[in-house]
């Protein structure tokens, strides 16, 4: 289980002010959306995100399906249950959400946040045989939620991609009731899962993450010392 955030300082005149701090729910989704997709982890209408407005039951606010994640406004997003079934706005819902269902469930978490950025699609595939991708001796590791020094080994394991949505979701569920403390995941040849306590967090984590995976790439391209 993800360990909880830090408490902010008391000044708030020393605190940056971000547009998480001051949107609802679904102004905040749609803004972390564009952001993402700004930054070239989700291109067209890849990825797929999403931010829990209840637990027990579940209930998800989400980017519908197939739609440029560039555009997506707040009264776009879509309520999802726990059976994946859209119950308020227009749309669809990912084939997808069956994964976010089964991270939210196995974690606790609020957000969850699905990329398809190229550095993570080629290590993901390049890694596949060894199972994880594991990322150790750098400062940025300490922006993961509950990382004090750069010497932590933080892994992102790697399962096969599948259109089976079902039967993916129950091999995700497994992984995290086994491995607590993770903080994301890869699926081959698809791109990076990853998940917080708050949208904020895991919005976070998301940078991090796609951080520590430029980097993996860009260290395999470097001539080795003699």
């Amino acid at each position: 289980m993800l360990q909880k955030k830090a408490a902010q300082p008391a000044n708030s005149e020393s605190k940056a002010v971000t547009p998480l701090d001051s949107l609802d729910l679904r102004q905040a989704l749609s803004w972390v959306i564009v952001d993402i997709h700004a930054k070239g982890w989700a291109q067209g209408t890849g990825g797929n995100f999403s931010a829990a407005l209840s637990h027990q039951p579940t209930t998800l606010l989400m980017a519908p399906s197939s739609v440029d994640k560039g555009i997506v406004q707040p009264e776009a997003l879509l309520e999802v249950d726990a059976n994946g079934q859209v119950v308020a706005g227009e749309g669809r819902a990912s084939a997808e959400t069956p994964l976010h269902l089964a991270i939210v469930e196995a974690t606790g978490a609020s957000a969850v946040l699905h990329t398809h950025s190229i550095f993570g699609t080629l290590l993901s595939m390049h890694y596949a045989p060894l199972g994880e991708i594991v990322f150790s001796g750098y400062e940025m590791l300490k922006g993961l939620e509950g990382i004090r020094t750069h010497e932590a080994h933080v892994s992102l394991p790697i399962l096969a991609n599948s259109q089976n949505m079902t039967q993916l979701s129950q091999e995700v569920s497994r992984l995290l009731l086994q491995h607590s403390g993770l903080y994301g995941l890869l699926l081959a040849g698809h791109g990076l899962y990853t998940w917080g306590e708050t949208l904020f967090q895991a919005r976070r984590h998301v940078e991090i993450l796609e951080f520590c995976l430029e980097l993996a790439y860009r260290q395999l391209t470097l001539p080795k010392l003699k």
